[in-house]
């Protein structure tokens, strides 16, 4: 067995096994708490509610667990497998301009993956989201969920992949600067586009009506000296249960939007605290420091793969006789997730303390007992778990765990 083989063999069973590990004492823990609501909640949250959650969070352990197994043999397969050189030698046959193969053969790896996904996708959707009365979507709807994704996918994505792969066959040894460049615009024009081009096209956005919470909210913006293009609210009940609010867009493109079920949960108190609480995100610069995080990471890892491009194991090692452009771009987005899971504890960390100073400026800002009994209606609502394990949300969770966050803010009032 070659080396490279052999070390990606031993990184690949080692992030495995401690992602099944930590969604065993996940489980477990879950199970264990499930008779008796935690004390921080008592009064809140009724004893049905919390073995829902702990019902809802078992069921979807299990197919995580099934969704990791079929993710590890897709990307055996295409790897040392030959997947990904079968691709690459068939459409070479059709495609004389290598870069239309190596398009052709990337696009082709994704669409099978994608086409895997579908199966857990819709056991997701139409037995778990159903069992638990989250799911409010038909199959027509689902079907042409999918296939909106797909077009878009084809429409934005092959472009910028054609792209990506021309500059690498023609731009020299520092075709990985240009390529982040590259990378990092689309995907800051995509996010200013996004609220008023791609999200309007899977639902609907309705002003938000005049009004006492209208008024509040507007109270909040001057507050806070926050300018956006509007408040709005969407109707993310027709596909589901859970309620949510989001800020999106950059610049002068920026929106509020309100998810219609969220409205009807929480009074008008509540959806203020919620709106200070990503407000906070804004003005402690959380989106930027992402941002720039996330530059930083992709600048990094295209610099590895100008690197790895030029060395002859990287291809052979695993699975592909043939080294171009368009097989180390390939193989590097499959397998580098294999070499980074221990990042993803990090990032979780950083993640959660964003959390906390986004509730501390809602603190100041709106009342900290009154996001206390909106989250805590969100959490009965979503049937999110009131006691998950510690070392599973640290490791996975972005949002600090119910019992924590709450007595932070609690501490606030």
């Amino acid at each position: 067995m070659n080396t490279f083989t052999l070390i990606f063999l031993i990184a690949l069973f080692i992030s495995t096994a401690v992602e099944f590990w930590l969604a065993k004492r996940h489980a477990a823990y879950v199970a264990d708490h499930r008779a008796a609501v935690p004390d921080a909640f008592i009064a809140k949250v009724s004893l049905e509610a919390h073995q829902k959650a702990a019902d809802y969070t078992a069921a979807k352990i299990k197919l995580g667990t099934i969704d990791g197994v079929v993710s590890i043999v897709v990307l055996l397969a295409l790897t040392l497998g030959g997947g990904i050189n079968s691709a690459l030698t068939y459409w070479a046959t059709v495609f004389t301009s290598p870069l239309m193969a190596g398009v052709a053969a990337t696009v082709t790896v994704f669409l099978v993956m994608t086409l895997l996904e579908i199966p857990s996708g819709i056991y997701q959707t139409f037995v778990i989201e159903e069992k638990f009365g989250f799911n409010k979507s038909t199959p027509g709807q689902y079907v042409k969920d999918q296939l909106m994704h797909l077009a878009l996918g084809a429409a934005f994505g092959v472009p910028i992949l054609a792209l990506v792969l021309w500059v690498m066959d023609n731009v020299g040894s520092l075709w990985w600067l240009w390529a982040w460049a590259i990378i990092m615009g689309f995907s800051l024009l995509m996010s200013w586009l996004f609220p008023t081009v791609i999200a309007p096209l899977f639902n609907k956005f309705t002003p938000m009506q005049e009004g006492s919470l209208k008024d509040r909210i507007q109270g909040l913006l001057a507050r806070c000296g926050f300018n956006s293009q509007g408040i709005f609210i969407m109707d993310g009940s027709k596909r589901s249960g859970h309620g949510n609010a989001y800020f999106t867009g950059l610049g002068n493109n920026k929106r509020i939007v309100f998810y219609d079920n969220l409205v009807a949960s929480l009074d008008d108190e509540e959806l203020e605290a919620v709106l200070a609480h990503e407000l906070g995100h804004f003005k402690c610069k959380h989106v930027i420091k992402m941002l720039v995080a996330t530059a930083v990471m992709s600048l990094i890892s295209l610099a590895v793969l100008g690197w790895l491009i030029d060395q002859d194991w990287f291809y052979t090692d695993l699975g592909v006789a043939q080294p171009s452009h368009a097989a180390a771009l390939l193989l590097f987005m499959l397998v580098s997730s294999t070499f980074t899971f221990f990042i993803q504890p990090i990032s979780a960390y950083f993640q959660r303390k964003f959390e906390f100073e986004a509730d501390d400026f809602a603190a100041d800002n709106a009342q900290a007992s009154k996001l206390i009994s909106g989250l805590v209606k969100l959490y009965e609502e979503n049937a999110n778990t009131l006691t998950p394990d510690p070392l599973y949300s640290a490791f996975h969770y972005s949002h600090p765990p119910a019992a924590i966050r709450v007595a932070h803010l609690a501490s606030k009032s």
